[in-house]
């Protein structure tokens, strides 16, 4: 399992409380001209994923054979 897909898992963990304080440390290893801003290609793709997800279109990512 990768580095960000643990911390993906561990943020369940955390209490509400601390999630603020955590937001804040990551922001702060994000670029200071970081794009924050959706483009329409992203609200787009955003869309088309969700209409996909909710017509269980989609796959687990560990059902996907990645080496063939």
């Amino acid at each position: 399992m990768t580095v960000k897909a643990q911390i993906v898992e561990m943020i369940d963990f955390i209490p509400d409380g601390e999630l603020p304080i955590l937001l804040e440390v990551v922001k702060r290893f994000l670029p200071k001209d970081a794009d924050d801003v959706a483009t329409d290609d992203d609200r787009e793709s955003h869309l088309i994923a969700v209409q996909e997800y909710m017509r269980g279109a989609t796959m687990a990512h560990d059902a996907v054979d990645w080496d063939s």
